[in-house]
């Protein structure tokens, strides 16, 4: 049977450039993409695109049934740093969205879900180091507590209803792409175009936060790997672990200053330094490596050299 994908939230920071990808894998024409709102972007320009509120059943289930639909791929959250200042609409659209999409594989109208995790399942009392894929999870922010619950859901409708819903834990994404959405990690994104346009950047984490991260790329990769395994290869259906680097912004800083020497930043730790002390500063994703054979391709020198080639090639020519 024809793969058709809806992806709810596509005009997001990973949505932008997972519609691409999946564009290019399964052809334009079989590929919904949606949001809240349409944009003047590339994911409304290149393809089909429509104007869906993941919160309305309604709407999902009449995509659904008029693309005939197979997999979705859930995409609409309201990220860490957002949420904590808006936490009802946060638990809200997080939750119910997920609740949609598992109501209509449960009655057999969708064969396949994505959606995705994040790091911020954790805790200041998890392992900070290498943590483990079943560990201690005692999250301190709305997103975490969604994220968290999400996967009990996730798991919950798989060994209850069967429901084929797969998922990873994204640690801290670095896109040249697409801006930075609201999230703890995104001053390792933002530092890239400061540097460019300002030769100077003042971070909102301390120099020695060490958190886990990984190239949009390989983000991307992970998530169509993950949908396109044997079923029989997924065998954790909360969410796996994911990894690619670990650095801090000073390791960062020192990369980015092999580019440009004369590059300077500062450190003014805010609200922000309190989430990211709660999460791990390194992830171990060998459940991932070994069930569904993922393998990042970038590391923290690969990646600084690619976002600079392609910021200065596309954004600031």
């Amino acid at each position: 049977m024809q793969t058709k994908i809806l992806i709810i939230g596509a005009c997001g920071q990973i949505g932008t450039e997972l519609t691409a990808k999946l564009r290019s894998t399964y052809g334009v024409e079989n590929v919904v993409a949606s949001d809240i709102r349409k944009l003047e972007n590339d994911v409304v320009k290149n393809g089909i695109f429509e104007v869906v509120n993941a919160l309305d059943y309604n709407q999902i289930e009449h995509l659904i049934e008029k693309y005939q639909i197979t997999d979705v791929y859930l995409m609409a959250a309201l990220l860490s740093a957002t949420a904590e200042k808006n936490p009802a609409f946060a638990w809200d659209l997080n939750m119910n969205s997920l609740f949609h999409v598992l109501n209509l594989a449960k009655a057999g109208k969708i064969q396949k879900i994505f959606w995705p995790s994040s790091i911020a399942v954790f805790g200041p009392t998890t392992p900070r180091n290498n943590t483990p894929q079943y560990t201690i999870m005692e999250p301190t922010t709305v997103y975490g507590i969604s994220k968290q619950t999400g996967e009990r859901w996730c798991e919950y409708y798989h060994n209850q209803y069967g429901v084929d819903v797969r998922s990873i834990r994204y640690p801290g994404l670095i896109s040249w792409t697409t801006e930075a959405g609201g999230g703890t990690t995104d001053y390792a994104v933002d530092i890239y175009h400061k540097t460019i346009t300002d030769g100077t950047f003042e971070c909102f984490l301390n120099e020695n936060s060490a958190l886990p991260m990984m190239y949009m790329d390989d983000a991307i990769k992970a998530t169509i790997q993950i949908m396109q395994a044997p079923s029989e290869k997924i065998k954790i259906r909360s969410s796996y672990n994911l990894a690619a680097m670990s650095f801090t912004p000073k390791e960062l800083a020192e990369e980015i200053k092999k580019h440009y020497p004369d590059f300077t930043i500062t450190y003014n730790p805010d609200f922000r330094q309190k989430i990211a002390d709660s999460w791990p500063a390194s992830i171990n994703d060998t459940a991932a490596r070994q069930d569904w054979n993922w393998k990042n391709d970038f590391d923290l020198e690969s990646m600084t050299t690619e976002m600079f080639s392609n910021l200065i090639k596309h954004k600031y020519n």
